[in-house]
């Protein structure tokens, strides 16, 4: 399965990491960590997901670093990389999720960590998301309560109204986009210069529900709102001529 770099759909990995840890008592909540998973979701913050990536790593974004000490902030970064390999899931042996998201790119340490070629970015798989995907619909994603919690933030409104109010939707121009209005979504969208991205959980009102997890490649593919709404909408379609 290709490895793609993946853009914010790497935050569903964060999200279910922080949830692990907080399952655990190895962080403490506070009123800005909840803000923060909640944006890093809701709104796809990367504002947001670099706080969370620093509590779920116990590091910090800066300069560059001696050899040493920096020997010492790559282990630490590592560490949700050692969680998802705990797991013993297939799918996920050949991910990466050990960066933080931005706008700009990184800087200092940050990019240094990146690697000259950029050979050490965030990479995920489809199998690998839906794996992930599908245990926090099924209610196993750390624990049933805290899947719950997860399901509440990856729910997205159809709704039109609600779509004009926020042009950040992680609807419109993504998979979405291609269902009746009646359906019902949960997803993660994934967007940059040069990939497009969703990953949802679907239920239409008849017929079974279903992952769909598209990765797209290229400039063209990432400025082109039509093409996840249209795979989305064949897929229905298809799905929906099943239950006929």
């Amino acid at each position: 399965m290709e490895r793609i770099y993946p853009a914010s759909v790497v935050k569903l990995f964060y999200l279910v990491a922080i949830h692990e840890w907080l399952e655990r008592g190895m962080v403490q909540t506070t009123t800005e960590l909840e803000r923060a998973i909640r944006d890093m979701i809701v709104d796809s913050s990367n504002d947001a997901t670099s706080l969370v990536v620093d509590v779920l790593t116990g590091t910090t974004s800066g300069p560059e670093l001696p050899p040493g000490p920096f020997d010492t902030w790559q282990q630490q970064r590592n560490l949700v990389n050692r969680y998802f390999q705990s797991l013993g899931w297939e799918e996920l042996e050949t991910i990466n999720v050990n960066q933080k998201t931005w706008c700009d790119g990184p800087y200092g340490r940050e990019r240094i960590f990146y690697g000259e070629f950029m050979e050490n970015r965030n990479m995920l798989t489809t199998i690998a998301t839906a794996r992930l995907l599908h245990s926090i619909i099924g209610g196993v994603a750390v624990s049933a309560t805290r899947s719950q919690m997860m399901m509440a933030l990856l729910r997205r409104s159809l709704h039109p109204q609600d779509l004009k109010a926020d042009p950040e939707n992680q609807v419109s121009g993504f998979l979405g986009a291609g269902l009746p209005p009646e359906s019902r979504l949960w997803s993660k969208a994934g967007l940059m210069s040069r990939v497009r991205h969703d990953a949802a959980y679907i239920e239409l009102t008849s017929a079974r529900p279903y992952l769909l997890v598209v990765f797209t490649e290229g400039k063209e593919h990432s400025q082109n709102e039509a093409i996840l709404p249209l795979i989305s909408q064949k897929i229905a379609e298809a799905v929906l001529s099943l239950e006929l």
